[in-house]
């Protein structure tokens, strides 16, 4: 098998956390796999709010000194926030390991060809997206309309698979647990 990085992407409110958990769970001891923890400037105390993403915590500071120092493979900024992708997914994907990471969908322009870049684009309908942001509690609803106008946009020129989250979080994590194991052949 060779190598490459996967990204996952989607809207917010389509549920890429939750797929993420579940198919880390389901293929941590399967070498063909990781999943790369991302580098993001959000308080560490966040981790402990119901359906956060375990990421590695930086100040704004830290990150932006470690970025310059090119300890990041990606880098980008969203919402407010510093996010990166630590530079040791290049071994593995040198090994021959599918590196899994949720990513920006702005970023993918910059994910460099030796990465061999295949797109996993959760999905799901306007509606579901604005009850799943909505029940999160930390926007306002100008702010939910501003997330779902931007919901479809991806560049151009991708590889990309769609994997529907419009019904129970079990059926989606299925979805791209299958679609993550066919890559893998």
């Amino acid at each position: 098998m060779v190598g490459r990085l996967v990204a996952v992407v989607g809207p917010s409110g389509a549920g890429k956390d939750t797929l993420l958990s579940a198919a880390r769970a389901a293929l941590e001891s399967d070498p063909r796999f990781v999943f790369a923890r991302r580098a993001i400037t959000r308080p560490a105390e966040t981790l402990r709010h119901a359906g956060a993403e375990a990421h590695i915590p930086f100040s704004e500071a830290a990150f932006i000194a470690a970025r310059d120092a090119g300890e990041f493979a990606l880098h980008w900024q969203a919402h407010g926030l510093h996010y990166g992708i630590p530079r040791a997914i290049e071994r593995d994907i040198e090994r021959g390991r599918l590196v899994v990471a949720n990513l920006s969908r702005g970023a993918l322009v910059e994910v460099p060809a030796a990465y061999r870049l295949r797109v996993m684009m959760i999905s799901a309908p306007p509606a579901v997206l604005a009850a799943r942001i909505a029940g999160r509690g930390r926007e306002s609803s100008a702010e939910i309309a501003r997330r779902l106008e931007r919901a479809a946009s991806l560049p151009p020129g991708l590889e990309v698979e769609e994997i529907r989250n419009d019904t129970t979080p079990e059926e989606g994590a299925a979805r791209l647990l299958g679609a993550l194991r066919a890559l893998a052949g």
